[in-house]
C-alpha cells in the first residue's frame, strides 16, 4: 500500500531524513520506533506533505512526493498528530464533520458518525460539548474519531497515548486493534514501544534519521538491543 523509498527530509542545515526506506502493506499494523528526536513525526509530516521531501513516497502506485496536504487527505491519508490538536472551541460533533469536510456524500458521512459513536459511546453523549472542556483520553478518541471520519486508506497516529493514565493507555491501544480488525491500515509511532510491538505485525526502529533495524513486532519485542535500548530492561 504505502512504499517510502530513500526518503530525505531537511531543516535548514539540519538532515533529518537520511534516506530511509519502508513499506506499510494493506491491512497491517506497522510501527516506528525511535528515541526523540529520531525523525519519527518529520516522516509522517513527510508522507502528509507538510514538509518538503525528496524521495518517492507512493500510496496504491501514486507519488505523493510533491502533492499538496489536502490533495493527499483526499487520496485516503489522514493523521492523528501528536498532541490530539482538537478545535476547542467547536463541539464534538462539529470536530467530528471537519474529518469529513472533503466528502459529498451527506448519508455515507451519518453513517460513519454512527460508526464513530458506537466505537466512542463517550463520545456521542457529549456531541454538543466543547471540545477543549474534555478529558485528555477524550480528546484522543476525538482526534481519532476526526481522522477515521475522512474514510483514510492509511491511518497514521502519532504518539496516542502521550500523557494518558495507564488504563487509558490500554483502552486506546485496544480501539487501535480493533480498528485494524475492522481493515484499516496503520502506521503507528510511539514512545510506548512495548506496546506499540505487541500490536504490530511489523517495525522499523528509527534512529537520528536512519532506520537501523526491522522486524516483526514479535522478533523486535525479544531482540536484546531493542529490549535494552528502547523497553529500559537490563
Amino acid at each position: 500500500m504505502l512504499v517510502v523509498e530513500n526518503l530525505h527530509v531537511f531543516y535548514g542545515g539540519i538532515h533529518a531524513l537520511k534516506g530511509i526506506t519502508f513499506n506499510v502493506p494493506q491491512g497491517k499494523i506497522v510501527t516506528l520506533i525511535g528515541a526523540n528526536g529520531a525523525g519519527k513525526t518529520t516522516t509522517l509530516k513527510a508522507i502528509c506533505g507538510l514538509v518538503d521531501a525528496k524521495g518517492s513516497i507512493r500510496l496504491d502506485d501514486v507519488e505523493l512526493v510533491g502533492k499538496p496536504t489536502h490533495e493527499i487527505v483526499r487520496m485516503g491519508v489522514s493523521m492523528v498528530p501528536e498532541g490530539r490538536r482538537v478545535f476547542p472551541n467547536l463541539t464534538v460533533m462539529e470536530n467530528l464533520l471537519m474529518g469529513a469536510y472533503h466528502r459529498d456524500n451527506r448519508d455515507e458521512v451519518e453513517e460513519d458518525l454512527r460508526w464513530i459513536f458506537e466505537l466512542f459511546p463517550r463520545l456521542k453523549e457529549r456531541a454538543w460539548q466543547k471540545a477543549g472542556t474534555l478529558s485528555g483520553g477524550e480528546q484522543q478518541m476525538l482526534a481519532l474519531g476526526r481522522a477515521l471520519m475522512s474514510r483514510p486508506k492509511l491511518l497514521m497516529m502519532d504518539e496516542p497515548s502521550l500523557g494518558l493514565a495507564p488504563l487509558l493507555v490500554r483502552e486506546v491501544f485496544e480501539v487501535i486493534k480493533h480498528i485494524n480488525e475492522e481493515g484499516r491500515t496503520i502506521l503507528l509511532i510511539e514512545q510506548n514501544a512495548r506496546a506499540a510491538l505487541k500490536i504490530a505485525h511489523y517495525g522499523y526502529v528509527l534512529e537520528t534519521g536512519k532506520i537501523t533495524m526491522e522486524g516483526t513486532g514479535s522478533d523486535l519485542l525479544n531482540d536484546d538491543r531493542v529490549r535494552k535500548v528502547y523497553l529500559g530492561e537490563s
